[in-house]
């Protein structure tokens, strides 16, 4: 089955593109609080979308799911996930939570109005996973290799495959047949650690979902919406060639792509900690 396509935008123009192209959940980033002092020192991207970016960019969709993350638990948080509903959010996405109370509020608020996604992205979240996971109405799990790495004190987000965290991870959400994906991507044969090697591990590890990265499509360094429709049109369509070659793929190959990925892995990590 293919993988959830997610991709990050405000933009109703390039939502449009994106979901013309296959993209099945925009997504829109209302999350601000503590961000800028978990990742400020990062290349990463913290948006600066507001929540009428919400009803924005849901008018304009026909295909593509609305999901909407919202702030971590606060006092708020009960009349922000009332706006993102009424402004037609599909899916809500509750980042940086630690404890099954947490985990509770949010599905309470939530109240079967739209479905729950859970982004596990702490080390105390991943303490507290098997309580976490028996409560019902958690309708997806997507392991936030970003945080999850810097709460571990890790120079790269990908060293959580390389030492089986994200293995162990999805073994246990897997056991609750809730859909879990892991990360993401950029465009094929991109980066120090390509996406082909990454894609493989999703399909050995039965992950359902994946964000398409900034660096598959950095719209301010793009000239134009023409280009942009063009790195979505080929983008997407060589992500969904390599899953058709993968759905065919033996164990036997699912084994060395992973022995493949843990050596580039390594590299990487020990060139991050020379610096």
């Amino acid at each position: 089955m293919a993988l959830k396509l997610m991709f990050i935008t405000n933009d109703k123009h390039v939502a449009k593109i994106a979901e013309r192209n296959g993209v099945n959940w925009i997504f829109i980033d209302l999350e601000i609080n503590g961000k800028l002092e978990r990742q400020g020192h990062l290349d990463t991207v913290i948006s600066r979308h507001n929540i009428e970016d919400v009803k924005n960019i849901k008018s304009v969709l026909t295909r593509s799911q609305l999901l909407v993350r919202i702030n971590p638990i606060y006092k708020g948080t009960e009349d922000e996930i009332d706006k993102v509903i009424e402004y037609g959010s599909d899916i809500i996405m509750l980042p940086y939570f630690k404890s099954k109370n947490e985990v509770e509020m949010f599905i309470n608020y939530i109240n079967g109005r739209a479905k729950a996604c859970l982004l596990l992205e702490t080390r105390e979240a991943v303490v507290n996973l098997d309580t976490i996971l028996s409560i019902p109405g958690i309708d997806y799990i997507h392991i936030g290799l970003n945080d999850l790495h810097l709460s571990y004190g890790m120079k790269f987000m990908f060293e959580l495959i390389a030492d089986g965290t994200v293995d162990r991870l999805c073994q246990k959400i897997g056991k609750y047949k809730i859909p879990y994906g892991f990360g993401g991507i950029a465009q094929l044969g991109r980066g120090d650690l390509k996406a082909e090697y990454i894609l493989g591990e999703h399909y050995r590890l039965g992950s359902s979902m994946v964000i398409l990265s900034r660096s598959f499509c950095d719209v301010s360094k793009v000239n134009g919406l023409r280009e942009i429709e063009e790195v979505f049109y080929h983008g997407i369509r060589a992500i969904r060639e390599l899953e058709l070659d993968l759905s065919h793929r033996d164990r036997a190959f699912f084994e060395w792509n992973k022995k493949i990925t843990n050596e580039k892995i390594d590299e990487i990590t020990k060139r991050l900690r020379s610096k």
